[in-house]
């Protein structure tokens, strides 16, 4: 099956149509054409299966055949995660992220970061296309860049995790974790974050947590850490 996008959709709706840029993929490049079905989502879990009534490449319109929605996962999975030197490593990790099953992804800005200038336009359109690749009819929500003082500083219902590398007291994520439970985790950027960082973490009751035996870079880490925690919910 192949996975369109389009946010503003919903289930009160019996046609819509694409924008230009989609209308031309679709007719142009994959040749679809009058009576042809497409699957949609609208990013909130929703699938419409659609029938193509137009097959005009400035304006393809379609018909909401039928519709159907998606449950919600039983937890939250929330990940704050510091932008890597490289954006390459850090648009891998919102993909790999987004095929397995994230609901929130946060950039934090830590005193260690080399990057602290983010452009969120090229990661929401990765997040979409992971999103259509992997058949997601959820799209994962992403914030806008925060320093970390003033995200942990935030309100959070569930668990909350930090993931170090200093050689301190630090228990199993994969043990730690309780399934069906909102869950934030931060990941630090190349150079980890500062003793400092750590301390205020703490102090706002954040876990420190192991996610295995070896170094690991940033965007790895928050991957093991996104399939820890999904694996861990399927159970």
């Amino acid at each position: 099956m192949q996975l369109f996008y389009n946010p503003s959709i919903n289930e009160t709706a019996t046609s819509f149509v694409f924008d230009k840029e989609e209308s031309k993929h679709i007719v142009k490049v994959l040749r679809k054409k009058e009576g042809d079905i497409l699957f949609v989502t609208n990013g909130l879990g929703f699938l419409f299966t659609t029938e193509i009534t137009l097959a005009s490449d400035s304006k393809c319109t379609v018909r909401i055949n039928t519709f159907e929605r998606q449950e919600l996962p039983k937890h939250h999975l929330h990940l704050a995660v510091a932008p890597t030197k490289m954006n390459e490593r850090y648009e891998w990790f919102l993909e790999k992220a987004t095929e397995i099953g994230i609901q929130e992804i946060t950039p934090i800005i830590c005193e260690h970061s080399e990057r602290k200038v983010i452009k969120t336009d090229r990661f929401q359109k990765i997040l979409e296309s992971a999103m259509k690749q992997s058949l997601h009819y959820y799209l994962p929500k992403l914030n806008e860049p925060v320093s970390f003082k003033e995200f942990i500083k935030k309100e959070f219902s569930g668990q909350k995790f930090i993931a170090h590398c200093e050689e301190t007291d630090k228990k199993s994520l994969k043990q730690e974790l309780q399934t069906q439970n909102n869950v934030v985790i931060l990941i630090g950027p190349e150079g980890d974050f500062s003793v400092k960082e750590i301390q205020s973490a703490l102090e706002h009751h954040f876990i420190p947590v192991s996610l295995g035996q070896t170094r690991l870079r940033t965007e790895t880490a928050a991957v093991v850490a996104c399939h820890t925690v999904v694996f861990k919910n399927e159970d």
